[in-house]
């Protein structure tokens, strides 16, 4: 059964109510804190993007195209399709030999509002580069490069960079591929589907891989979280709640969204990792969750707190800007 996280208030009344499944594990997901059912199976989303960059950067792809700390980070992203974000894509496809139109993850507006009204308003269209999953999807592409694998269907589940993916999302979950469910994600790749405590698991290793894999991996595992941690204005964008989280914890957490209600975080070097799956898919319920469970289990500190709190209650206002409710935890 799931639980109740979340009210949503409006002139004294609960109007709505959210409810969902979170645990807080190590790495070998032995649990320290759990609401609902820990071992719920969801999709994992974009939460998975972190795990899914590992191939790349374990066949050297920082050495064989020179890459930055913004380009890394933008291969974990759902990022708001800034112009901040455009420029690094665009330097990143130039570095692959690779334009615009070998991504195969569809059109989509950018997650950045204003970025979108800006674009309509110039009389611009969308592109691909908006595509939130755009930098993935040149992740995707890059490890193409690398193994000599056609360009052409990379998306498809049978391609050698979707299999090199599972593969890797399998030994960081402790899961065999037959205790994956696929999935295709709104990318059009295949999305992965399991446990919420394996998925807790893999960010805590993401969080301190040292001593638990081998030194490759480890190597790997720390350069994207480095670049994540470092740079998580890539990750995500302006008013974004991973970058904020990781922003305000100068680097203390890593963080990722993903969609329908997925999240997922690690404290770095502590080998703990959180998951969690809003029942809804309602996205709004997300940062109340996650604040409440790191603020009560010691890994906020009163000046982070301080910082967040707005996210923590978030007032309601409706068109007018009138303030008409907010949202409470409730566990």
């Amino acid at each position: 059964m799931s639980e109740l996280l979340v009210n949503v208030v409006r002139g004294g009344l609960v109007e709505s109510q959210h409810r969902g499944h979170l645990v807080v594990t190590d790495r070998d997901g032995r649990e320290a804190f759990s609401l609902g059912n820990p071992n719920h199976v969801t999709y994992w989303r974009s939460a998975a993007k972190p795990f899914q960059a590992l191939p790349l950067l374990e066949h050297q792809v920082v050495e064989k195209f020179n890459l930055s700390g913004p380009e890394l980070a933008l291969f974990a992203s759902s990022h708001g399709g800034e112009e901040q974000h455009l420029a690094v894509l665009r330097q990143l496809l130039a570095k692959l030999g690779l334009s615009e139109a070998d991504l195969n993850c569809g059109i989509s507006a950018p997650m950045h509002l204003p970025s979108a009204h800006k674009l309509l308003t110039s009389g611009h269209k969308f592109s691909v580069l908006n595509n939130p999953c755009s930098g993935k999807h040149s992740g995707m592409l890059a490890l193409t490069l690398l193994l000599g694998a056609p360009l052409t269907d990379y998306i498809k589940p049978g391609h050698p960079v979707q299999q090199e993916m599972l593969r890797t999302i399998c030994q960081c979950t402790s899961l065999s591929p037959e205790e994956i469910h696929l999935g295709i994600d709104g990318c059009g790749v295949p999305v992965f589907g399991l446990p919420l405590r394996h998925m807790a698991m893999a960010y805590a290793r993401l969080s301190l891989p040292e001593g638990y894999f081998e030194p490759d991996r480890v190597k790997a595992l720390n350069l994207i979280r480095q670049a994540m941690t470092q740079h998580p204005f890539y990750v995500a964008g302006t008013n974004r709640f991973d970058t904020i989280l990781m922003e305000v914890t100068n680097g203390k957490i890593v963080a990722k969204i993903g969609s329908e209600g997925v999240y997922c975080l690690g404290i770095v070097e502590q080998g703990v990792g959180l998951a969690l799956k809003i029942e809804d898919g309602n996205r709004r319920a997300i940062d109340p969750v996650v604040i409440q469970v790191l603020k009560k289990l010691g890994y906020l500190n009163n000046d982070e707190f301080k910082q967040l709190e707005h996210l923590w209650r978030p007032i309601l206002k409706n068109h007018r800007g009138d303030e008409i409710g907010y949202l409470e935890v409730v566990f």
